[in-house]
């Protein structure tokens, strides 16, 4: 008799517990942590023109915080869909080895957290982690666009300094030619 009502006892708790976790998730809020993510230079935000669902992307993914389960839920599922939409659409000027993986690793951790938030039964604790590992892939994949971009800026600043170079040494090799020619006429 003292077996049944330990073995009753201890199914309550397990349904008391559940009931508990059930009624937390409905209040409470996920993404607790604000996490910053870095500023677009002004010449990533010209080329991101031509490639506008990066904004769409981007204005979502800096807004997970203090979200409740379904906003959370409903987030996910937009990341999914703009990252799919992201990596198919690379502009020539970033499909990148670098750009193109990082994509990649933001659409695999915005699986994980859509996955982990749709579960029945939640743990914030690993809700929270999901959110900042892609919080943190976010935050690469903008890292990643600006260094190509500051990349390329300094590659074309290289490039127009050597014809500016060539240029003077033209400059330079054809006065020395019209010296020559007026040397050679007035001997």
């Amino acid at each position: 008799m003292l077996l049944v009502a330990f073995s009753v006892s201890c199914g309550n708790s397990e349904i008391e517990e559940t009931t508990e976790q059930i009624s937390n998730t409905d209040t409470a809020l996920y993404g607790k942590k604000k996490f910053s993510f870095p500023n677009l230079t002004p010449n990533v935000k010209e080329v991101m023109e031509n490639w506008s669902v990066f904004n769409d992307f981007q204005l979502e993914a800096t807004t997970i915080h203090n979200l409740k389960l379904e906003e959370l839920k409903m987030k996910s599922a937009k990341l999914m869909s703009f990252t799919d939409s992201l990596s198919k659409s690379i502009p020539d000027t970033l499909f990148t080895d670098a750009i193109r993986s990082r994509l990649i690793i933001v659409k695999t951790r915005a699986s994980l957290l859509n996955q982990e938030a749709n579960k029945n039964s939640l743990k914030d604790s690993i809700v929270e982690i999901h959110i900042s590992e892609t919080n943190l892939a976010i935050h690469n994949l903008m890292v990643q666009l600006n260094e190509k971009i500051q990349k390329d800026a300094i590659d074309m600043q290289r490039i127009d300094n050597e014809k500016k170079e060539l240029e003077k040494q033209k400059k330079y090799l054809d006065s020395i030619y019209q010296l020559e020619l007026q040397d050679v006429q007035n001997n």
